[in-house]
């Protein structure tokens, strides 16, 4: 998963508690945008808390995009697409232009409920994408504590065979 450099420079980029701390966020902000969608699909009413949800989404997608870029950077010294990242920044590049088309939607003249319907199928790519995250996240945190566990388990041994040896020396 992630090598102790890595490791370590994931603990020591800022960027890694930016990330911590927006991404569930954002998960809210789709939470609340997605039920204001289908309420507008489903009645044709709130138009408007619908789309200024979007754009509230969208802001979050990009604001969490451009911060992963400096933290990929940190922890690969590449800002997108690094090897070891690769299949969560394809999966979020795809959630990004799909949001986006949300305003190309706009610009081409579509009517509302196809703008809405065009963020269903962006809020589709973003589930797919924050699956990915999650997944890794738990990967993650389950190598980090079998580390500090391996880590505890020897800096407790050579202490205990001191202790041992004491009590027959």
């Amino acid at each position: 998963m992630y090598t102790a450099e890595q490791l370590r420079r994931r603990e020591a980029s800022r960027w890694t508690r930016v990330q911590i701390i927006l991404a569930p966020i954002q998960f809210v902000v789709f939470v609340i945008s997605f039920a204001l969608v289908v309420r507008y699909l489903a009645t044709g009413e709130g138009y408007t808390a619908a789309t200024i949800s979007v754009w509230i989404k969208i802001a979050l997608i990009w604001v969490l995009t451009i911060t992963g870029m400096l933290w990929e950077h940190d922890m690969f010294d590449h800002y997108f697409l690094a090897k070891e990242f690769f299949w969560e920044d394809l999966g979020n590049l795809v959630a990004i232009i799909t949001h986006n088309l949300y305003f190309v939607a706009q610009w081409l003249g579509a009517d509302r409920r196809t703008l809405m319907w065009v963020m269903l199928f962006a809020y589709l790519t973003y589930l797919i994408n924050a699956a990915q995250f999650v997944l890794r996240g738990i990967r993650s945190a389950r190598q980090r504590r079998a580390l500090g566990r391996a880590s505890l388990a020897g800096a407790v041994a050579p202490s205990q065979d001191r202790d041992a040896s004491a009590a027959t020396g």
